[in-house]
């Protein structure tokens, strides 16, 4: 029976590079393993031929000689004829070159060493002092080197010994016919030592917990989301590894008067009837004092005022925002009879048939005549 080919057996085309080659190898390695499908007749075959086709296929004189000749160029190497094993490097090699990063390792050793883990530390600021920029001290718990031992984890005098299962690589190899994993070592975790007379104080940990007290400078224009990274901060790193990083989360308040929106800063700014319609002079608070704002006569609810460079410098650089002030109208409210009386006198001016003082309500009267009139 003639050989399907290599290409079309791992789905990739003929200028697929080693990366591609060894994705799809994978991935029709996890699916068709016996191991994973002991009710599935064909699944060894569909393995073999996979496994086949990536040994020609992700060494380069093979896959050079294959696309000039075919099957019948690597005839007596060892692939062509049925897939071998042992013809260039085992099958366990081929699958640890693939599957080493997942089983933990590969080929090679393994550091002993570990990197300490990163830490988050959430931070509530208020509005200004994300805005200006503030120090702070925070209390961090987290693990740091043991001194007693210099992180070691043994007792003073000695130190860690090479395991003897593993030889120092922090993993082992089990092998079952030409399938092979590689797997952490169950003696010693993978660090590939083991201390037989642990520090008194970390118990053979290397590492102790404690709580540190820390300055954390935020710098100014921070808003809810950002994140500060203090390097080395973070956890001790395991068996003499480098320490991770901590990282500060900013959550910025809400204000009792300001609404951030990015560099900008928003308020609602309520004034008097009489100031809406005469016009006049208000103060309105901004982050560094009051400051004076001019309403024009004849201004309506809604209406935005633009105060120029109050609002806040980003972060990451760029100009200074503004403070947009929202006008709302504020109806008067618990009047006297005597100011109703006025305030009804006062309607009776404003209407006749020319009137023109509230053009907005007169134009929606008018729309909405319109739209019955025409139903």
């Amino acid at each position: 029976m003639s050989k399907r080919d290599y290409y079309e057996v791992l789905g990739v085309d003929r200028q697929a590079d080693a990366k591609e080659i060894k994705k799809a190898y994978r991935r029709l390695a996890m699916k068709y393993h016996p191991d994973r499908n002991s009710d599935d007749p064909d699944s060894d075959a569909k393995f073999k031929e996979a496994s086949e086709a990536y040994e020609v296929l992700s060494d380069e004189d093979k896959r050079h000689i294959y696309d000039q000749r075919g099957h019948a160029g690597l005839d007596g190497m060892g692939a062509g004829g049925g897939f071998n094993a042992d013809a260039h490097g085992s099958f366990s090699d081929i699958f640890g070159d693939v599957f080493g990063d997942i089983f933990g390792g590969g080929r090679g050793g393994r550091s002993t060493s570990r990197r300490g883990s990163d830490l988050r530390y959430n931070m509530e600021l208020s509005l200004e002092e994300a805005v200006r920029g503030v120090e702070k001290k925070i209390r961090v718990p987290t693990l740091v080197s043991c001194n007693t031992c210099d992180g070691s984890g043994a007792k003073k005098g000695t130190k860690p010994t090479t395991c003897g299962v593993c030889h120092g690589t922090g993993t082992v190899r089990m092998q079952q016919g030409f399938f092979a994993v590689q797997q952490t070592c169950h003696a010693c975790g993978g660090r590939g030592t083991v201390i037989k007379d642990p520090c008194n104080d970390c118990h053979g940990r290397g590492v102790k917990e404690e709580t540190r007290t820390l300055n954390v400078k935020i710098p100014p224009g921070v808003d809810t989301g950002d994140r500060i990274r203090l390097s080395g901060e973070g956890e001790a790193g395991m068996q003499g590894g480098p320490a991770g990083d901590l990282f500060v989360q900013v959550m910025v308040r809400e204000h009792a008067i300001f609404q951030r929106d990015g560099s900008n800063l928003y308020c609602e700014v309520p004034i008097s009837f009489a100031d809406a319609a005469l016009g006049g002079e208000l103060e309105v608070p901004t982050l560094e004092g009051k400051v004076k704002l001019k309403v024009p006569e004849e201004t309506q609810t809604g209406k935005l005022f633009r105060l120029r460079s109050k609002g806040v410098t980003p972060v990451r650089g760029g100009p200074r925002g503004d403070l947009l002030c929202r006008v709302v109208v504020e109806t008067p409210v618990k009047l006297t009879s005597k100011q109703k009386d006025l305030l009804r006198e006062f309607q009776e001016t404003l209407e006749g048939k020319k009137n023109n003082h509230s053009p907005r309500k007169t134009n929606w009267f008018d729309g909405v005549k319109k739209f019955f009139e025409d139903m």
